[in-house]
């Protein structure tokens, strides 16, 4: 058999009818950092997005309620996707389509006329609107022609009374100034608010071209598109009084495709609404538009908190906001009794904090349930945001340590052990675990890399001393320690926590 050479590989061996290749591992160990440590943090990133825009619908609070846990998954999803495509090259546009229409605002002005005061509403905001709201349905129990008064103040809102206007503005004002607070300590921005109220001149359009196409049947009074022939219900554009619905609002994204000419538009939305967005996508088909298969639900599965479901009408609720001040006073606590004299604690508590609830909910694939338990979340040592956090500052503390160090060229024989190779193909991967992220909508797959590097990085640091012995081992041990850390931050800022430099 001819001899066959190459410089990546050590060997090859022919058994049992396979050739068996071994990889060159100095080679291997020297490529593979020189490709990490000249891109650093941008590690992974990459042009293949340029010219390209992606939209995505996320987080889409309503307006006048509090933001609660079960919006925690479609915020960060959305936001981590949103960073996958920056980090890709992509344009992107982020949209939060706010639930800003229908009679409840009627109502909730109502309310605010007959029992609310503006200093009131102005110093408790979302609270005292909410209040307000209950206080209706008490007495509209006792009263049922408060209803009708409710109704008639959102017909005002949709004739553009000036005061409903004034008032429903002022309400949207305070809870985007309520969930602005939650948004920064997460990190999220969005380019857009315009939620169902904004395609309210909108939705002729859509109609109209209906009718033309001769895709609108009446059934029942409402006007319909009848999706029989794709075994599914029909989607009701109209119901019998006139009124539209969620349905005739999503089909105005075809404003979104003229506005901003998407490739795609990513709606990350829970998985109970499968078949509103098959029929929405479907009708888009029947009206001819091609970009149709551009649009995607992703969908994600429902969060539940130590065990126990969510339901507003049981009261039991967990409003976001509480859950990460309460995420970070535990991280306090935690940072007191382990490290009491770190410096900017309260600081690096909101980075631990905020970083557990966000891991905890990016860490399983997204179509499954979330169990909020504050034990797995804020475990330092097992698979947890703070255990990744600290990974990154044991690297940290690594470096700054061998920054008072003279060290020579790094000798990558080093680095040809098996903790340091599975650590080392760990990182050579990361860039392909992006775009599969981005392929199948997915930040658990960074959220797992992440881990998997974070454990590889940690049983290299327990089996091998970085800074003892030959100073070319250690400089070699270094450069690792400097690609791992790069790694580990990129992967938590894609996923939207951030990566303190002590703990």
């Amino acid at each position: 058999v001819e001899k066959w050479s190459h410089e990546d590989v050590a060997r090859a061996e022919a058994v049992n009818g396979y050739v068996n290749f071994f990889l060159n591992r100095v080679n291997f160990a020297a490529e593979t950092l020189e490709s990490v440590l000249k891109a650093g943090e941008n590690y992974g990133s990459s042009d293949m997005g340029n010219g390209k825009t992606i939209c995505l619908d996320y987080s889409s609070i309503n307006i006048a309620k509090r933001f609660h846990i079960g919006h925690l998954s479609t915020t960060m999803i959305g936001h981590s996707l949103r960073r996958i495509y920056d980090f890709l090259g992509y344009k992107t546009v982020g949209i939060n389509h706010l639930g800003d229409w229908g009679t409840q605002f009627g109502k909730m002005i109502c309310a605010y006329k007959l029992w609310g005061n503006e200093e009131e509403v102005e110093k408790g905001g979302v609270n005292e609107l909410v209040r307000l709201y209950v206080k209706f349905h008490e007495e509209a129990e006792k009263d049922p022609a408060l209803d009708d008064q409710g109704r008639a103040w959102f017909k005002k809102i949709e004739d553009g009374d000036e005061e409903a206007l004034r008032i429903f503005n002022w309400f949207k004002a305070l809870t985007l100034r309520d969930t602005e607070r939650v948004y920064k300590l997460l990190g999220v921005t969005f380019d857009s608010y315009a939620g169902e109220s904004f395609y309210n001149d909108k939705m002729d359009r859509v109609i109209n071209e209906l009718k033309e196409k001769n895709l609108l049947t009446i059934s029942e009074g409402a006007s319909i598109v009848d999706l029989s022939e794709d075994n599914m219900s029909p989607c009701i554009i109209l119901r019998s009084d006139g009124a539209t619905l969620y349905a005739t609002r999503d089909l105005a994204a075809i404003y979104r495709h003229d506005t901003y000419h998407f490739d795609k538009c990513l709606y990350v939305v829970a998985y109970q609404q499968d078949l509103h967005f098959r029929q929405i996508f479907r009708v888009l088909e029947k009206m001819g538009y091609e970009w149709a298969k551009d649009c995607v639900h992703v969908a994600f599965g429902m969060i539940s908190y130590e065990g126990q479901a969510l339901s507003t009408r049981k009261g039991h609720v967990v409003y976001l906001e509480d859950l990460l001040e309460q995420a970070q006073k535990k991280a306090l606590d935690i940072i007191n009794e382990k490290s009491p004299n770190l410096p900017n604690k309260e600081d690096v508590a909101r980075q631990v904090g905020i970083g557990a609830v966000v891991y905890t909910d990016l860490s399983n694939n997204r179509i499954k349930d979330v169990d909020f338990c504050w034990d797995r979340a804020l475990n330092f040592d097992g698979e947890s945001g703070p255990y990744v956090q600290y990974t990154h500052t044991r690297c940290c503390s690594v470096l700054r340590k061998a920054a008072e160090m003279s060290l020579p060229e790094a000798d990558m024989n080093a680095l040809t052990d098996d903790e340091a190779q599975a650590l080392l193909r760990l990182l050579g991967r990361f860039p392909d675990v992006i775009k599969e992220a981005a392929e199948k909508y997915e930040p658990s797959m960074i959220t797992r890399a992440v881990t998997d590097i974070a454990q590889a990085y940690n049983k290299f640091y327990y089996e091998h001393r970085i800074l003892d012995g030959e100073p070319a081992t250690a400089a070699a041990r270094v450069a690792l320690t400097k690609a791992t850390k790069d790694v580990i931050k990129t992967g938590l800022w894609l996923i939207g926590i951030e990566a303190p430099e002590r703990m």
